[in-house]
């Protein structure tokens, strides 16, 4: 069965945490629209420098939650700060697990989770410099390559890619999650 999947990032997104998601996704003969806030491209970081852009299929405010089986959030140091200024961002997020629909988010994408308000009681793990944030908003952290909790994937960098693309892949094949809460 096709799947539609929504990646939202935005300038200064890691670039191998989108690219490699993305193309593991088509491997699946799904669908997966990267979703930001304007038109055009975004520019990703790669080696502590800027990288390859990346055509915006879907700006977000064109977006709609219905339209997608599953949510995917790259990290990167800018890319999650700058989503999570913008408020349509964050309610596009939460609106994943109102529908208990599978989110994955990887090294610095949990960040969008706290303004989201979806932590509370769950175990996620992250880049280890954002831990402390994201305990602060409830959840249980944990330093593993990638943890699951009803529908959501959270994993630490890219080295733990491999692990995060099956365990995504495999929660999106699941589907809805009764037990993913807001």
């Amino acid at each position: 069965m096709k799947k539609n999947i929504a990646i939202l990032a935005t300038n200064g997104f890691e670039e191998s945490e989108l690219a490699s998601p993305k193309a593991y996704l088509e491997e699946q003969g799904w669908n997966a629209d990267i979703i930001s806030l304007k038109s055009g491209t975004i520019k990703s970081w790669k080696d502590g420098n800027w990288g390859k852009e990346y055509n915006v299929d879907v700006v977000l405010d064109q977006a709609n939650e219905a339209d997608y089986d599953a949510l995917v959030l790259p990290g990167g140091v800018i890319n999650p700060d700058l989503l999570r200024r913008e408020e349509a961002a964050v309610k596009f997020v939460r609106s994943f697990f109102e529908s208990k629909k599978p989110v994955a988010a990887i090294c610095h994408g949990p960040q969008i989770l706290v303004d989201a308000d979806v932590l509370q009681g769950r175990k996620v793990t992250s880049f280890f410099s954002v831990k402390n944030d994201l305990k602060n908003a409830g959840a249980q952290w944990e330093d593993s390559e990638v943890v699951v909790d009803n529908g959501l994937v959270t994993s630490r960098n890219p080295d733990d890619l491999p692990a995060f693309n099956k365990k995504m892949v495999e929660e999106i094949k699941e589907g809805k999650h009764e037990r993913q809460t807001v």
